[in-house]
């Protein structure tokens, strides 16, 4: 078997498992499971992360996915060194002088339940999602396997490099919450060159695009609003109404003033209130983002959302909390580091056209894995491999041509060879 034919094998085996972020706990197994008979030195649990620079984790939905783990046969052992952490962080040194590169590929899922159609590929095939609710519709099952046939080929070939390579395998990218904690780990501070990639991304099959364009920054909030309760007609003075108080702070959200420097926007996307009808509402809350072409203008948008929470509660004497649980930055790819990948993806077979400039529309924290990089003179590139799609991302539907973890395998092995060739 070789290299692309592992990477399709591993990305069904990876498809059949979904997990949310923090919950990657069968993934982050099969990723151990595959690294460490190579000989690769890993970091795992609390190695790899920060946890003061963890957000959006439950610890209740930790420990039910964790149960789950279990219960499908993974290792207690490595459960336990796993530490209540996904995600992994492996390294092979040469001890050659070189470079220092590494190469980031998320790992988790969409929480979507995928579709039943019988033309569905992995209906067809027999790697459907086997998580109820959970399912890869995004494509980072494979970039995981690629990660992994990667991995395969640098140990085969470590006669021919130089330097050090890192493998980052990320928890929790769905909700921009898992790169700030691995960055804020330190393990990239040695880092001379960090590649990046997404499979499908609006590209056709064969396309690779070096500048994605329309990447934008964005900040996740959750509030949570605390009233007092009382009769709502012998006592009403009594209360403190939660519920009005968050209708109130949703419609002045969504009519906030947008930034005139740039695409700025903003959504609610949940708001639950109230315990019942015949009392004045005490809890309520409300989970929202910000977007912002900038950092400056994300930015902006944050200042105004906290002012509005802010505001809002004081004047219904509601007690209030903003936690963040999500955050990603400006995508800023290094022209030179640019101009290799574009070298290195012109001579790669699979790939017929090469793009400068794509817009997409998303956000990536990628960019927070990059901003740690470039901080210490770092170089950082992030690009996308087309792979023609069934639907959009995070659709029931979503499916990618496998022929794409070729000509992403072909170009991130590529790299290594020019990075950290002899």
């Amino acid at each position: 078997m070789n290299y692309v034919e592992k990477a399709v094998c591993l990305r069904r085996a990876l498809h059949k498992i979904p997990e949310l972020g923090w919950g990657e706990f069968c993934t982050t197994a099969k990723i151990i499971e595959n690294l460490e008979p190579l000989g690769w030195k890993l970091y795992v649990g609390r190695q790899q992360i920060s946890e003061e620079a963890v957000m959006g984790r439950s610890e209740e939905f930790v420990q039910k996915s964790i149960e789950r783990a279990l219960s499908e046969g993974v290792d207690k052992a490595l459960i336990e060194r796993m530490e209540g952490y996904t995600g992994c962080v492996a390294e092979f040194d040469t001890r050659r002088p070189g470079p220092v590169t590494a190469l980031r590929f998320d790992i988790d899922c969409v929480g979507v339940e995928e579709t039943d159609r019988k033309d569905h590929l992995p209906n067809l095939e027999g790697f459907r999602s086997q998580h109820e609710g959970a399912m890869h519709s995004c494509g980072h099952d494979g970039h995981t396997a690629v990660g992994l046939s990667v991995a395969q080929w640098i140990m085969d070939h470590k006669d021919e490099l130089n330097g050090r390579i890192k493998l980052i395998f990320q928890p929790a990218e769905e909700g921009v919450r898992g790169g700030a904690a691995q960055a804020a780990s330190g393990l990239l501070d040695d880092v001379n060159y960090l590649l990046g990639a997404h499979l499908a991304m609006m590209c056709k099959t064969g396309e690779v695009c070096i500048y994605p364009g329309g990447v934008l920054c964005t900040t996740k909030l959750d509030v949570r609003l605390k009233g007092k309760p009382a009769h709502p007609t012998m006592s009403p003075q009594l209360g403190r109404n939660a519920l009005a108080c968050a209708c109130t702070i949703v419609s002045e959200l969504l009519g906030m003033a947008r930034h005139g420097n740039g695409l700025g926007c903003i959504n609610v996307g949940l708001m639950q209130a109230g315990e019942c009808r015949n009392v004045i509402p005490v809890h309520a809350s409300i989970q929202l983002e910000v977007r912002g072409e900038t950092a400056e203008i994300n930015d902006f948008m944050v200042d105004q959302a906290n002012r509005i929470v802010k505001g809002t509660a004081l004047a219904y004497d509601v007690e209030y909390e903003v936690e963040k649980v999500g955050e990603a930055g400006e995508l800023l790819n290094d022209p030179e580091l640019a101009d290799l990948v574009k070298e290195v993806s012109e001579k790669v077979p699979s790939c017929r056209k090469v793009i400068d400039h794509k817009k997409l529309g998303c956000s990536e924290d990628f960019t927070m894995l990059a901003a740690r990089v470039r901080a210490v003179g770092g170089k950082t590139e992030f690009f996308v491999i087309g792979a023609d799609r069934t639907a959009a991302h995070h659709q029931r539907e979503f499916d990618f041509d496998e022929k794409g973890l070729e000509t992403a395998f072909d170009i991130f092995t590529g790299c290594l060879r020019r990075l950290n060739g002899k």
